[in-house]
């Protein structure tokens, strides 16, 4: 099979969908890899180090579409990119369908199969794909949200760890999943006092029995959520129902309960977030201030630690890119019924049921034959 990698075009995007050592093992496969000039340059991959494991470098983006029978990428494509589908392509990506209307019209328009990174499961039902840039994403939301805490960057100026004698900044973790534990592990690091919502009890006692002393668990309702709102300096959100749109916790009104100058890291903003005022930003403007909160809405974290990220979501794609390449995806999802829970849409039909919902959309279910 042609295995396409063009580079990433999103704002500030440094990571790369395969890295050297993952086009060794396609290439042991049998397969031909197709890899844009400059793609890995953002992870610290050179060109020669892709050619050096028998990848075909391409000088056009164009190209590398054109002649690729399987797109491989970290981000949804672009207007741009859409334009260059082709009906039947195998698309595999992030998508975060339900969040973006014309994405989605676009990629169901096309023709194409796009497999999404997020809604892949394993055995036991995990996302085993999101969960490595999910533990970026919650350990950035921190480093980022103790940043914007800063005077100079319009926050309440508290130091996140404090210092003996000065109280350490409360921080309110929305979500105890894996964006949600990775970030409460940095934060109480740091020293911070740590509170964790969610609503699935078993989680909240795994959480209590696992996280240091500063660290307390609390069960989410609408009015937990409001007490706590007003002692917050940095609320992260960190909510995820897969394939669906984030549900919405914390609304314009609320903004009202809390301090002026606190942050809020809205991590599931590619999913549309779970904070009402939440909009997707950059990383070169990341933030914006509502109602005198500081607003930090990155739809792409993990992209500004591009090393880091490529390998990390590598380790995980690789095996589910072979399988795809090796197969084909109709045999590889009727191996798989993981894989094939990442099968958001095909051939214009919607094959995600929380996608087709976020949009009043026909549901068809996938079937692999």
């Amino acid at each position: 099979m042609i295995i396409g990698v063009p580079k990433e075009v999103k704002s500030d995007e440094y990571r790369v969908a395969v890295t050297p050592a993952g086009v060794e093992q396609l290439k042991r496969a049998g397969h031909r890899i197709l890899i844009e000039r400059g793609a890995g340059i953002g992870s610290g991959l050179a060109d020669a180090d892709y050619e050096a494991y028998g990848a075909e470098l391409v000088s056009a983006a164009r190209e590398v579409w054109e002649r690729s029978e399987l797109i491989c990428k970290v981000k949804e494509p672009l207007a741009h990119e859409i334009a260059l589908i082709r009906p039947q392509q195998l698309l595999f990506t992030y998508f975060h369908f339900a969040a973006a209307r014309e994405l989605t019209e676009g990629i169901r328009d096309s023709g194409a199969v796009a497999i999404a990174y997020e809604t892949i499961e394993d055995a036991q039902g995990r996302l085993p794909l999101l969960a490595p840039m999910s533990e970026v994403a919650g350990k950035m939301s921190i480093q980022e949200g103790a940043k914007y805490l800063e005077r100079p960057m319009m926050g309440r100026g508290i130091l996140l760890g404090g210092i003996p004698g000065v109280e350490p900044a409360n921080v309110l973790v929305l979500g105890g999943g894996i964006v949600g534990t990775a970030a409460a592990k940095v934060a109480a690091g740091l020293g911070a006092h740590v509170t964790i919502m969610d609503i699935d009890l078993y989680r909240l006692r795994y959480l209590s029995d696992v996280m240091p002393a500063n660290v307390d668990t609390v069960y989410s309702s609408a009015e937990a959520i409001r007490s706590h709102l007003r002692t917050a300096d940095l609320v992260i959100g960190a909510v995820l129902i897969p394939g669906a749109r984030c549900p919405m916790l914390v609304r314009r009104e609320n903004l009202a309960l809390m301090q002026p100058g606190a942050v809020i890291v809205d991590v599931g903003v590619d999913q549309g977030g779970c904070c009402e005022t939440t909009r997707p930003t950059t990383h070169s403007d990341p933030t914006y201030i509502v109602d005198g909160v500081v607003h930090y809405g990155v739809a792409n974290m993990p992209g500004a630690v591009g090393r880091t990220s490529t390998f990390g979501l590598t380790n995980a794609t690789i095996a589910y890119l072979l399988k795809l390449a090796n197969l084909g995806y109709q045999k590889a999802c009727a191996a798989d019924r993981g894989l094939a829970a990442g099968v958001n849409i095909a051939f214009g039909k919607i094959t995600n049921k929380p996608v087709a919902e976020a949009f009043g959309w026909p549901f068809e279910p996938y079937s692999a034959k």
